[in-house]
């Protein structure tokens, strides 16, 4: 169950709906989880796929404003570059372990290819984003079990449903703060003043990270006794998504995720040296066009210097944290290669 269904209330703004990042209109979360013993000498494929889309059509074809922020670097992603200078995203956001980034890349490369004959041929090459974080504590993961048909299945089970989360697809063999982590995913409501509008802000997390004496229990109502986890503390990662519909430039997106570290700070996080702490968000409110022959195009965008902005500001910072406790909330104990057994935090 979701922290909240557990009386613990992060923030206070309203969550949306389903609270899940699927509370962005458009958006759409699919998984592939891998989990199978592989021989007798203790290897399990524990890991998988989680791909998010920004909408349910053809993303290269509708290309959706994006920004990316880089708390800590220690991390093996691809596509963050063009993010970043383009201020687009164009292809589905995939989340998989380290090792198999490459074959994901390869499986929604191949997706994107068929799905849009012209690419490489008679317009530009394609930009695809991954994110990872290293699962293998709980997963044989030199064996490489992520093909790239995985990267396909996972987009293909996409929905705009609420998200299943904890120990499933991306997040099967992580851990959270030496306890089972894996997908977590809320959602905010932001009003704006002196108007009838409202807007979503949503968040999905794979996390990986944090030492069992570093999480912030007591603001968790934890109890104290809660036994410490017995894994050894080890660098970890988390990859932040953050998805809304307001209508925000690249450059003001980039503003917004930087306050997802907020988030993740509140939860007893220090970004340690070997963590890969990354941010990737996106905007539905525009969809570019790939193929417009006309050279100049409009765009609304909310003022900077409005309120809404630090709400904006806050809502990132509370999904953020609801988020990484939801992925905490929702797993269950795992076992994995050699007998490694990561037990579920109890709240």
């Amino acid at each position: 169950m979701k922290i909240r269904d557990r009386g613990i209330q992060i923030g206070h703004m309203p969550t949306g709906k389903n609270n899940c990042i699927t509370d962005v209109q458009g958006v759409h979360v699919g998984h592939v989880t891998i989990d199978q013993p592989i021989n007798d000498e203790g290897d399990v494929a524990c890991t998988g796929v989680t791909a998010i889309l920004p909408h349910g059509g053809n993303i290269f074809q509708q290309k959706v404003t994006a920004a990316s922020y880089v708390i800590n670097g220690f991390g093996k992603t691809t596509g963050l570059i063009q993010v970043n200078e383009l201020g687009l995203i164009e292809s589905p956001i995939m989340l998989t372990n380290t090792f198999s980034v490459p074959a994901v890349t390869h499986g929604t490369l191949q997706y994107l290819l068929k799905k849009n004959e012209e690419i490489g041929v008679t317009t530009g090459t394609v930009n695809v984003v991954v994110g990872e974080c290293n699962d293998s504590h709980l997963n044989s993961i030199r064996h490489l079990f992520v093909t790239p048909e995985h990267a396909i299945q996972a987009i293909e089970n996409a929905t705009g449903q609420k998200a299943d989360e904890g120990a499933v697809g991306a997040g099967k063999g992580m851990v959270c703060f030496g306890y089972k982590g894996g997908i977590g995913t809320s959602s905010r409501i932001v009003d704006v003043k002196g108007s009838a509008d409202s807007y979503t802000v949503g968040c999905l997390v794979l996390t990986n990270f944090g030492a069992s004496h570093e999480m912030q229990k007591d603001r968790y109502k934890g109890s104290n006794e809660q036994q410490q986890s017995t894994i050894p503390p080890m660098d970890g990662s988390i990859i932040i998504i953050l998805a809304t519909d307001i209508p925000l430039s690249s450059s003001q997106l980039t503003r917004v995720v930087k306050r997802c570290g907020v988030g993740l700070g509140r939860t007893g996080s220090h970004f340690s040296h070997g963590s890969g702490d990354i941010v990737i968000g996106f905007t539905t409110a525009h969809q570019i066009n790939h193929n417009e022959s006309n050279y100049m195009e409009s765009r609304q965008q909310i003022r900077e210097d409005h309120p809404v902005m630090n709400e904006l500001f806050a809502a990132a910072a509370e999904v953020t944290e609801e988020a990484i406790m939801n992925s905490l909330s929702q797993a269950k104990t795992t076992k994995g290669r050699n007998g490694n057994i990561v037990e579920a935090y109890h709240f």
